[in-house]
């Protein structure tokens, strides 16, 4: 699926990086190199990464099903700036990934019982470290969250020195979802000419969504 994946994604002209470990954290390198803008995700995870810029709600259909219930809400676009963010929380990205751990990552998911994030930040920034807030310590030495430290502030990253984008190969497109995929001629001719009439629109600026 990875594979094809990466095939389709070329004959739109879009590249792909293989990640060695976890994709947030190279697209959160890409954004400390200024290889990319920023990084697009539902998780905030990607800022304890160290991700510039975070970008939310990055989706065609302006909606969001709420989890285990049969309604959905309006989103909106939104970027999350790191800088921004650390200074005001007057915290340092350590400490916002020790905040983090204490309410809960992808590597600790239930976090700390009864610490949300108002209490996560009070205790980090009273006592400046995990290891120094003394009513979580029983708790603290039962996960490895030394090593949960180390994934978010020295993660494996794909070292990437350019990123190129190519054409969009139309005839490409077009055999492998039709030959390949069975897809309708009709339904992928359709879909093509709105790509290219999107294209021929791309001189538009990203940051109008922002605003």
């Amino acid at each position: 699926m990875v594979e094809e994946s990466k095939k389709f994604l070329e004959l739109f002209g879009i590249p792909s990086i293989q990640a060695p470990s976890e994709g947030e954290a190279t697209a959160a390198h890409l954004t400390t190199t200024g290889k990319a803008y920023a990084s697009a995700s539902q998780d905030f995870d990607s800022l304890l990464f160290g991700a510039k810029k975070l970008v939310r709600n990055f989706t065609n259909s302006g909606k969001r099903k709420l989890p285990n219930r049969n309604t959905t809400i309006e989103i909106e676009p939104e970027i999350i700036q790191i800088d921004k963010t650390l200074s005001s929380l007057d915290v340092t990205r350590e400490q916002l990934v020790d905040i983090g751990i204490l309410i809960g990552t992808d590597f600790n998911p239930d976090g700390f019982e009864r610490i949300g994030p108002k209490t996560a930040l009070k205790m980090i920034k009273g006592n400046g470290s995990l290891e120094n807030v003394s009513q979580i310590q029983e708790k603290l030495q039962e996960i490895d969250y030394k090593q949960i430290r180390d994934i978010f502030l020295n993660p494996k990253v794909a070292d990437v020195s350019e990123i190129k984008f190519g054409d969009v190969d139309y005839s490409g497109i077009v055999n492998y979802l039709t030959k390949e995929r069975s897809f309708s001629l009709d339904r992928v001719d359709t879909s093509l000419n709105r790509l290219k009439k999107a294209l021929e629109k791309k001189s538009q600026n990203l940051e109008q969504w922002f605003k």
